[in-house]
């Protein structure tokens, strides 16, 4: 078996990596993580683990001892309202805690390491047809909610260095949307958590914007999945999408899906709210031929995602 670090184990896809880990016995996990006990109430006193307390927004160094085999770096703000809020907080996290964690892969000599990157970085595109990784679309700059998908950019560009400048075998994964078991709809103020709270509390569900944004959502079983085959599988310095195509569709459509499939007594009405941390309109169909192409396939659809939520 192998030892891993993973960062953001408390978070959505993190927590469910470790899991995923944790099932074979022999792996060993680094978890560096701000809460320690967090961590250990989530995952327990277990000889597989080590936890280390570490805050990726101080830029301090991460100091590990041994042999490391693996690294997926998804510590990362999640929320909207906080990047617009907290937009320098917001890039210093990003930012310091890839090269905090580039720097512990050259050090360790790595075999493998995935960045979890997002599909902000594509940036407003108003186009439908398919995004592969070479598409850049707009991003304004002087911005507070820019903060996440430029640092999110220039992470990229920073762990596609450290494979040119150092070797360093990273690779980027380009996530969708990501939900399912584990998410906490009860406190969760992202939008496809607002509806599943909103379907199982028999409560219409309130659009801020007309809902014309149409992308891409994947299920937390295949986003690991997705990681897991570009830990090893992946060519080091570059980027992969991460969705499941079937699931393209506007937030508009997704409030009436969860609607007619989840709860049809309810109604979806928009209240406009010009609150500045939603982001522009976009289309983000995104390509996943390149990921496909190592053998990635999505078994999860977007009634698997929301009826594992709802019924959590």
């Amino acid at each position: 078996m192998a030892t891993y670090i993973i960062t953001g184990a408390t978070g959505l896809i993190g927590g469910a990596l470790v899991e995923s880990l944790l099932a074979k016995s022999g792996n060993k996990l680094i978890l560096p993580v701000r809460n320690v006990q967090k961590a250990e109430r989530r995952f327990g006193q277990n000889r597989q683990i080590v936890y280390i307390g570490h805050d990726f927004l101080s830029g301090s160094q991460l100091d590990i001892q041994g042999n490391v085999d693996y690294i997926v770096h998804a510590a990362c703000p999640t929320a909207s309202k906080y990047m617009a809020e907290s937009p320098v907080e917001t890039i210093d996290t990003i930012v310091n805690g890839t090269r905090t964690m580039l720097q512990v892969a050259r050090k360790s000599q790595v075999k493998g390491m995935v960045f979890l990157s997002s599909m902000e970085v594509y940036g407003t595109v108003q186009d439908d047809s398919p995004i592969d990784e070479s598409v850049q679309g707009y991003v304004p700059l002087l911005n507070a909610r820019s903060s996440y998908p430029v640092a999110k950019r220039l992470a990229e560009t920073l762990c596609h260095s450290y494979t040119k400048e150092y070797s360093v075998p990273v690779c980027i994964a380009r996530l969708t949307q990501t939900f399912g078991p584990g998410v906490d709809i009860s406190h969760d103020m992202r939008v496809f958590a607002q509806f599943a709270r909103c379907a199982r509390d028999r409560q219409d569900i309130v659009l801020n914007t007309e809902g014309r944004t149409k992308r891409m959502y994947l299920h937390t079983a295949d986003a690991v999945d997705a990681i897991l085959l570009l830990l090893t599988k992946g060519v080091m310095g570059e980027a992969y999408n991460v969705a499941n195509r079937d699931t393209y569709c506007s937030i508009r459509e997704m409030a009436e899906f969860v609607k007619e499939t989840f709860s049809p007594s309810i109604s979806v009405v928009v209240r406009k709210n010009d609150r500045n941390f939603y982001l522009p309109e976009m289309m983000l169909p995104l390509s996943t031929e390149k990921i496909e192409h190592l053998g990635w396939t999505p078994k999860y659809g977007l009634r698997d995602m929301f009826e594992a939520v709802i019924k959590s």
